[in-house]
């Protein structure tokens, strides 16, 4: 290979021809002998009866041969069929490709060309049928269609392409950054003798550089510096253009075009760095599927759209997610400015089949992507699925192998081997990520504890086996935490006003409560209008529930300095999955720009250890301030405000990457009525330039002399009556008493209600059953059909109160992925709480972990006082209920009241007082 004398390339002309074949084909599956139309490109699921289908289809359309088409090779360009595709043109087949996400080439023989041609696609996407030899849909990669449902078929665009038989068949560029030089690979379709005139025009337009190289193989390898480069990044994503043209003399015979940019993203120490940069991960996990329910983008102006919304957001990372993405995502990722974190869709089972596929389609991507410079991150697997690391030396030794053929063939990008999650770890990766789920109101104590211990460098976090190895320098990423909110259905209706397909869909997920279908009705059953107003006010408190939990695990995750990023799952909701940040159709949620106080590179993280307070009490914070990227300079101060008292506090210089803080007390403010305040923070340089804000609610009580009555109660709990002495009631003999409180009931306590006596039942933590007296089933045979196995139950169906006592540990009422949503009626004994009727953090410490079940849906009009509703409205339970039996009452509890010495939590307080008003009510 020679250089010789430079040939402007700048007023070449298009050397090829296409011909789009998108648009209406003709559509026959194999469970219905009838053909109909289908859109290309698209998965055949949009068609009413195949969401959920496999199988067989057969495609077909006719296309002309265009004018002078036809002394130039003329090939068919699939952008993707899933899984296997067979192709015959005019009757013959012409070729047939495996892999459900990866482009692929025919050329239509000379002499199969006619003026008008007839194209013929017969697809496969196998389930666990030997539909084809050696093809079973646990052992292709197939990513979450084993969640959303199937794609199949030609599900990305087709066009006919017209070219000279000797052609650029692929082009590699390697560009390194800070030095400028520009590494390339071209490969031909044949060995060729004759020049190619390579030129490259900078982002502002102009030609930058541009020679001619001899060659005299089918494939090329070169390198230049160009001059003053400029870096790519989110900020400004400068693109670069490259231009190839073979030669045979004068004649120009091929070319082609390539975008690219110079950027640098490493780690070094646990820390991320962009072009020399600290950079602080703020990710988002994007499914990559779209508002008909499938992953074909709709329209370059919806991609377009969404990453002008993440960045909105303050998200400068999606992490798009076990998932080959139509290729115009990441043009629009490289042109507006984000970082891309990729993945191998997963397969189900590791096999001798099963792993050459994930090889292949990994090549695959490396082929058709690895010019992009927005695609940062390779993920290999996820959360071990397909792969079993633990007990499986094998697969760990070829997960390592894995990994360092990928650095070799791209080092320019950083490598995950498994994406981990327990009980899974990692074996040998570039950055130590996990995933954990847990609600910061329901389980805070679990989450801080599971953050600090992951800041530390966490052993559970590695393989301990002989093939690991862990340097303990990679950095660390939280890769997948959220919560669930909900969409707002009517913003989903499909245009004649029907609900989209999948609603119908998710029953067979989480017990059930993932399915979207009938939510509107479920509200109106319960009567939760009751408690929320209107189904549309139900929303919007869940929506900013989902913030409030989101807002916290950030704050707590920027807390640790040593943890260098996040990615919070999710980017959009995917059909029944409603933990999004939009929904499916890219409608941001009501928080979304509250969002970008947390989401961003200086955050405060107010620390606040507990958020409810009554006048005159000290409110404690352990406030921090993580920079991010950024830094702050010497004389930056932060201030605070709650209500009509403020303060400074100044803060030292600190360095990008790191957290500094102070630890403040505050007092609480006197108000003449409970309410919601704010706790308001900036950080301001010493010019006056507001570098962040933020604010953190607070629940505040107003003081509290006494019981609004004092009762006589009676109760065989000591500590219990403890409390009630320091509450300001009476304890009496148990004839005198107006009020008798326990954690147990039984027949003569039965009894006494029917009598007239009042009961409050606290429910002690560990506790299994409402009484001890009753047997654990109602008879020789249940009549009453009950998840436990045997018909067995903790309370009997006939047995007053009717009602059983259900852990929310290991259940779906946990709430740590599929969300709960726990509310407390205000209208009522109550209604000294402030804030709700969704419960706020300053329930923490009295979250329940027990709740009641078995109710009936009248029971939630006006029965129940405090209770929580799962995922799309399912699995309804009770916090608080009351019940009469005769001329008595029963009230139950499950909230956790004793934990802390007496007003010590003023939530807990008020929740007392509220039990007994209900309790006499009469």
């Amino acid at each position: 290979m020679n250089v010789t004398a430079s040939i402007p390339l700048s007023a070449a002309t298009a050397l090829r021809s296409d011909l789009s074949l998108d648009g209406m084909w003709e559509f026959r599956h194999e469970s219905d002998a009838a053909w109909r139309e289908v859109p290309v490109p698209a998965p055949w699921q949009i068609l009413p009866g195949l969401h959920w289908s496999f199988g067989r289809a057969s495609y077909r359309r006719r296309f002309p041969l265009p004018d002078g088409w036809r002394d130039r090779e003329v090939a068919l360009h699939f952008g993707a069929v899933s899984e296997l595709a067979t192709v015959r043109v005019n009757g013959r087949e012409i070729g047939r490709h495996e892999g459900g996400y990866l482009p692929f080439d025919l050329v239509i023989p000379t002499d199969l060309l006619e003026n008008d041609n007839l194209l013929e696609v017969d697809a496969v996407l196998p389930d666990a049928r030997d539909l084809e030899p050696g093809l079973n849909f646990a052992e292709i990669p197939h990513g979450k269609q084993s969640w959303y449902g199937p794609q199949g078929g030609i599900w990305q665009s087709v066009r006919v392409v017209a070219r000279h038989a000797t052609h650029i068949r692929s082009l590699r560029l390697d560009p390194h950054w800070p030095e400028g030089r520009l590494e390339l690979q071209l490969a031909l379709s044949r060995p060729f003798q004759g020049m190619v005139a390579i030129e490259v025009i900078d982002p502002a337009g102009q030609a930058l550089h541009s020679e001619t190289l001899h060659l005299d193989a089918d494939r090329l390898s070169h390198a230049m510096t160009l001059p003053a480069i400029v870096p790519w990044s989110p900020d400004s994503p400068a693109l670069y253009t490259f231009r190839a043209t073979l030669r045979a003399g004068d004649e120009a015979m091929d070319s082609c075009e390539e975008r690219f940019g110079f950027r640098r993203f490493e780690s070094r120490n646990g820390i991320f760095y962009l072009n020399d940069q600290p950079f602080y991960m703020r990710g988002a996990l994007d499914q990559d599927y779209y508002p008909d329910g499938f992953g074909t983008p709709p329209s370059l102006e919806l991609l377009e759209d969404q990453v002008r919304k993440a960045k909105a957001m303050g998200l400068n990372l999606l992490r798009c997610h076990i998932k080959v993405p139509d290729p115009r995502y990441y043009e629009v990722a490289d042109r507006l400015g984000i970082l891309i974190w990729t993945e191998i869709p997963n397969i189900e089972t590791f096999t001798p089949q099963s792993a050459p596929r994930l090889q292949a389609t990994m090549e695959g991507i490396l082929a058709r992507d690895r010019n992009h410079p927005s695609i940062v991150i390779w993920t290999l697997i996820n959360e071990d699925w397909g792969t079993r690391l633990r007990e499986v030396a094998e697969q760990r030794t070829w997960l390592v192998e894995m990994f360092d053929w990928l650095k070799a063939e791209d080092p320019l990008r950083l490598v995950v081997d498994n994406s981990a999650c327990f009980p899974n770890y990692h074996v040998k990766t570039d950055i130590n990520d996990f995933h954990y789920y847990r609600t910061a109101l329901d389980r805070r104590e679990e989450w801080e504890a599971l953050s600090r211990e992951f800041a530390g460098a966490a052993d559970w976090t590695f393989s301990h086996q002989p093939e690991a190895q862990w340097t303990k320098q990679e950095p660390l990423v939280v890769s997948e935490f959220g919560v669930w909110g909900l969409p707002d259905p009517a913003l989903l209706k499909e245009a004649d006003g029907r609900d989209p397909w999948w609603t119908a869909y998710g029953a067979t997920w989480a017990v059930g409560v993932a399915l979207p279908l009938g939510i509107e009705m479920r509200f109106e059953e319960l009567g939760l209008d009751q408690v929320f107003g209107s189904f549309t006010q139900f929303i919007e408190k869940v929506q900013w529930h989902q913030f409030m939990n989101l807002k916290f695990e950030i704050e707590d995750i920027r807390s640790h300095a040593p943890i260098a990023g996040y990615v919070v799952t999710e980017f959009t909701d995917v059909h029944w999955e409603g933990n999004g940040l939009l929904d499916m159709a890219r409608n941001p949620r009501v928080f979304a720009k509250a969002l970008t106080h947390v989401n961003t590179d200086v955050v405060i993280a107010p620390g606040l250890r507990h958020h409810a307070a009554r006048a005159g009490q000290d409110i404690h914070l352990d406030l921090k301030v993580a920079t991010g990227g950024e830094s702050l300079p010497d004389g930056v101060h932060l201030e605070w405000r709650l209500n009509d008292d403020s303060g400074t506090v100044a803060l030292p210089q600190t360095g990008a990457m790191e957290v500094t803080g102070a630890s403040l007390t505050l007092r609480a403010p006197r108000v003449s009525a409970p309410e919601m305040a704010a706790i308001e923070f900036r950080v301001l340089a010493p010019d006056g330039r507001m570098i962040a804000e933020n604010r953190e609610a607070l629940s505040l009580h107003s003081e509290r002399s006494g019981p609004a009555r004092q009762v006589r109660f009676r109760t065989d709990r000591p500590l219990v009556g403890e409390r009630l002495l320091v509450l300001g009631h009476k304890e009496v003999e148990a004839e005198d008493a107006e009020l008798f409180v326990t954690d147990m009931l039984d027949g003569p306590r039965i009894e006494a209600i029917h009598a007239g006596a009042h009961y409050l039942q606290i429910v002690d933590q560990g506790q299994r059953r409402l009484r001890d007296d009753t047997s654990p089933r109602d008879g020789p045979m249940t009549i009453q059909i009950e998840d436990a196995p045997g018909g067995t139950r903790s309370e009997a169906y006939f047995s007053f109160p009717g009602y059983a006592l259900q852990n929310r540990h290991n259940t779906i009422w946990r709430g740590d992925w599929v969300g709960n949503f726990p509310w407390l009626r205000r209208d009522g004994v109550f209604g000294h709480l402030p804030g709700g009727p969704l419960l706020d953090l300053g329930f923490a410490r009295v979250i329940p972990h027990q709740v009641l079940t078995h109710q009936r849906s009248w029971e939630f009009r006006g029965r129940v006082h405090a209770g929580t509703v799962v995922g799309w409205v399912h699995r309804p339970a009770a916090f608080v209920i009351e019940k009469r039996l005769g001329r008595g009452k029963l009230v139950i509890s499950t909230f956790r009241l004793m934990r802390d010495p007496f007003d010590a939590d003023p939530t807990a307080t008020a929740l007392w007082d509220g039990l007994i008003d209900l309790a006499l009510r009469p």
